[in-house]
């Protein structure tokens, strides 16, 4: 499952360390420092281990949320992995001392969010070879631009899933069905420091989020990150009943608080309010639902099943990135603190 490839999987990414290996940043020297200071007195260093509430029951565990748990699980760790991989490379290859500094930290945190998740998955039986995984796994080329809108917008929306997940779970006790989701308050913390980090990156080169064309990639990245996300939600239904939450409810409302984090250095955001908007989302959904059951079909029929079905996705896509996008001015200060 985790060596899979496909547009709704996690990726592993490579992209020009020489060109990331440059960046000065000396424009946001004050909130840089106080950033890695921050990261440097790592305060997640001792949570990630398992106390008296680790009352994991997978035994008694209905056997379809059992699967949508692990898959939950399995994207979950090669997505934090993926993290790894990418800023570790970037230590390694980097002469900076700012930007190596960061990308230790960051490399850190992520070996620690996967390997607590691979330590929930062998008690389920299963688990990811993650140094397997690194010589196995595909990789895509991104140029930095590209790694910062995308790993950007990944931090900020695991900060809000995760976030929202603990708060609901938190009035919600009774829907708690794995104690993996206790862990997820501090835990969120780091997706949001490691969003910061990725935010005053692009702030040392205001052309990064303010041309023409780099506002259209921050759309595209916005519109691609978000319809992605919902179709991966919808086919975790089981996982989504058990936690007690509405998918829709659950998806805008992780659009809405990542919509809001990122007003700090985008200056376009999406309307999830849009007429167009979830009507869209759920045609995408249906388009990927039709890809795969053509491509289990197979055949001649499956091929042509599976380019129709393609069709209808980008279309939807289209739909979805030509919605009027809701225009703000950058704040002064890029920094933010998680009070969600």
């Amino acid at each position: 499952m985790a060596q899979e490839t496909t547009l709704l999987n996690p990726r592993f990414y490579t992209t020009d360390f020489d060109e990331m290996d440059k960046i000065d940043v000396t424009p946001v020297r004050a909130e840089w420092d106080k950033l890695i200071a921050q990261m440097r007195s790592d305060p997640n260093r001792g949570h990630f281990k398992k106390t008296a509430e680790w009352d994991a029951d997978w035994e008694n565990m209905d056997p379809a949320l059992r699967v949508e748990f692990i898959d939950f699980l399995v994207s979950s760790c090669t997505a934090e992995f993926s993290g790894c991989v990418l800023y570790k490379e970037m230590k390694r290859r980097g002469n900076n001392p700012d930007i190596c500094e960061l990308f230790n930290y960051m490399a850190r945190d992520e070996a620690r969010h996967a390997g607590f998740i691979n330590d929930a998955l062998r008690e389920a039986g299963v688990a990811v070879n993650l140094g397997f995984l690194t010589k196995a796994k595909k990789y895509t080329y991104f140029r930095p631009k590209f790694i910062y809108y995308a790993t950007y917008l990944s931090e900020k929306i695991g900060y809000a899933r995760y976030i929202t997940i603990f708060r609901h779970l938190e009035a919600h006790p009774e829907h708690r069905f794995h104690p993996i989701f206790k862990w997820f308050r501090e835990w969120c913390n780091d997706e949001f420091s490691h969003g910061e980090a990725f935010a005053l990156l692009m702030k040392t080169d205001p052309k990064l989020t303010t041309s023409f064309g780099n506002k259209l990639w921050i759309r595209f990245f916005l519109t691609a990150v978000y319809s992605t996300m919902w179709v991966r939600d919808h086919a975790r239904p089981e996982f989504h009943k058990a936690l007690g939450v509405d998918i829709d409810w659950y998806d805008q409302e992780v659009f809405r608080k990542t919509s809001a984090i990122a007003r700090q250095i985008f200056p376009v955001e999406i309307d999830i309010d849009h007429p167009r908007w979830i009507p869209n989302l759920r045609r995408m959904n249906a388009a990927f639902l039709a890809m795969d059951a053509a491509k289990r079909r197979g055949g001649i029929g499956g091929a042509i099943g599976k380019f129709t079905a393609g069709a209808r996705a980008m279309a939807a896509f289209a739909a979805l990135y030509t919605i009027p996008v809701i225009k703000h001015d950058l704040p002064a200060s890029v920094r933010m603190e998680p009070v969600y």
